[in-house]
């Protein structure tokens, strides 16, 4: 039995927000929004960086089959270097909670920060994904089509490790991003090379 409880308010049509992506170098953020209905069992369902690759694979597909609604949205890396990682973030979430199928009348969040969207009631909840369902939804959904996203691009950028490290700080991505230098997905306000690094090319 899942010891995480279905949502913070069970009388509303809640919708738990999470993103993903926030902490790498190269690729969009990308954040969910999620509905669930009060009847919805998941004895699995936990925060995603708790879990397997193919146990947040199988996950996805049993949220996006039985949620009340779901969506997904992007934020890319021109638009995060432009406007910083936490505005982008917050804007994925409103890019998502307005792609709902259903309207939400309540909004719970992940983390500590968040900005109001139309006019519906929220709350900031930190580790919210290890707490409620439909936050933890939320962050199966944004992890999975993010992960899928970097494999694509893996294809066409195999050498900075996409498909391991999905565009986040590593060893091994710092230094392909030394050695073969900054692609289109990477984010230009971030510190891209260690500190090692960056006094041997001075």
């Amino acid at each position: 039995m899942s010891n995480l409880s279905l949502c913070y308010n069970r009388n509303l049509h809640e919708a738990g927000c999470d993103e993903a992506g926030r902490g790498c170098l190269a690729g969009p953020v990308f954040a969910a929004a999620v509905i669930l209905p009060n009847h919805f069992i998941c004895e699995s369902l936990n925060d995603s960086k708790k879990i397997s690759e193919k146990e947040r694979d199988t996950l996805r597909l049993y949220i996006e089959k039985y949620a009340l609604a779901w969506a997904v949205a992007k934020v890319d890396n021109n638009e995060i270097d432009k406007i910083n990682i936490l505005n982008a973030s917050i804007k994925a979430m409103h890019l998502a909670l307005a792609k709902l199928k259903v309207k939400p009348e309540y909004i719970i969040v992940d983390g500590n920060r968040f900005k109001p969207y139309k006019n519906i009631p929220h709350i900031c909840i930190v580790k919210g994904d290890g707490k409620y369902m439909n936050i933890a939804a939320a962050s199966i959904l944004a992890k999975t089509h993010r992960d899928e996203f970097m494999l694509k691009q893996h294809k066409k950028f195999p050498q900075y490790g996409w498909n391991q490290n999905k565009g986040y700080p590593t060893q091994m991505h710092r230094e392909a991003i030394f050695q073969f230098g900054q692609t289109p997905l990477h984010r230009k306000s971030f510190r891209l090379l260690a500190e090692s690094q960056l006094t041997l090319n001075f």
